[in-house]
Order: C-alpha cells, then sequence, then structure tokens
C-alpha cells in the first residue's frame, strides 16, 4: 500500500472474487483514494487516501457495489 491516511472498515455481504472486485472499484473510484485492499476471509477493507477519509463516502460507494460496512 502506498503512503497516506489508512482506515480499515468492516463490511458485510462479501462471499466471493467478484464481491472484491466490485468493492475495489467503487471504493477505489473516490477522490483522494489511492490503494484499496479488500480481504475476503475477513470481510476488511483498508482504504489508502490523500486527505482525510469521508466514511460516508466509503460507506456510499460500499452500499453502490451492493453491499454494507458493518454496524
Amino acid at each position: 500500500m502506498t503512503g497516506g491516511v489508512t482506515a480499515t472498515y468492516d463490511v458485510v455481504g462479501m462471499t466471493c472474487g467478484h464481491c472484491v472486485n466490485s468493492v475495489s472499484t467503487e471504493v477505489g473510484a473516490i477522490e483522494g483514494v489511492t490503494d484499496v485492499a479488500v480481504d475476503l476471509s475477513t470481510g476488511k477493507v483498508t482504504v489508502v487516501s490523500r486527505s482525510p477519509i469521508d466514511v460516508d463516502a466509503i460507506a456510499t460507494a460500499i452500499d453502490e457495489a451492493g453491499y454494507r460496512l458493518a454496524s
């Protein structure tokens, strides 16, 4: 992962490689995001951004991919 602000989120509903690709694509499209790592086995998504990470933008992107942030 490249340098910047890093945050990790728990995502509910991911079960396959397609899930990983969908989440990576949607979260990676957020302005400022420089890297996304999705760990299917733990249900975690780690995001690196050049600036502070907007949790609402992450939640929206994950929703767009068809999943949701854990409460």
